[in-house]
């Protein structure tokens, strides 16, 4: 009786553990400003945003008071952190600005003018209260004379609860609303930092090389 007993209690956690309904799944989705900025983009493909580890996990994660960070395995995100956080980035970019900003890899048969990398260093919802993006985002223009950029960001998005107590949905909320503000700030080349000109133009690939027509031959 006591085996049958024990037997039926692991059942049911397993069943509890596999109910599907008890895990939440969170999207990245910012809204749409109507903002409408110049194009200073042009073409351009934005590598893989590289996350902290804790941003990139699939867990939704805060800093509690102690100032550890900490996530649930039941509140998750609903799409691969980094592919989320890239795709809405350049959508964002495109959709306020008319450039058209495309992760990687590159789907066109026209290559890209530009090259947008994003380096994110903090991703978080901090114990202060609010959401905080900063990092560094780069702009390279392989063309002879083009701008390149070496930009920072630190965007803070209040939540109104501290970290620890503000729910998943309002996490995911203010992450939406920090990328917007960011999508903003490559799209307009803003931030503090510097920018160079490109001395030279990049040399064309070994494909392109080999597809010009060959002089024709001697005596022909």
């Amino acid at each position: 009786m006591r085996h049958l007993l024990i037997a039926s209690a692991l059942l049911a956690a397993l069943a509890g553990c596999s109910n599907g309904e008890k895990t939440a799944r969170y999207l990245i989705d910012p809204p749409a400003s109507g903002e409408r900025l110049p194009n200073r983009l042009g073409t351009a493909e934005l590598r893989d945003v590289s996350l902290p580890e804790y941003a990139s996990a699939g867990e939704v994660s805060w800093q509690g008071g102690d100032g550890a960070v900490r996530s649930n395995t039941r509140q998750l995100w609903a799409d691969q952190p980094q592919r989320a956080f890239t795709l809405t980035l350049a959508r964002a970019i495109s959709d306020m600005s008319g450039a058209t900003v495309i992760a990687e890899p590159w789907p066109l048969a026209e290559p890209p003018r530009r090259t947008v990398e994003v380096r994110v260093e903090k991703a978080l919802a901090q114990s202060d209260g609010s959401f905080r993006l900063s990092g560094r985002y780069y702009v390279a223009d392989s063309a002879a004379g083009g701008a390149n950029h070496a930009r920072s960001f630190d965007i803070s998005v209040p939540m109104g609860v501290q970290g620890d107590k503000a729910g998943p949905a309002t996490i995911a909320r203010a992450q939406s609303q920090a990328i917007a503000q960011l999508a903003r700030q490559i799209a307009t080349l803003s931030g503090a930092g510097n920018s160079l000109r490109t001395s030279q133009a990049a040399p064309g690939r070994i494909d392109d090389i080999f597809s010009q027509p060959l002089p024709p031959l001697d005596g022909s």
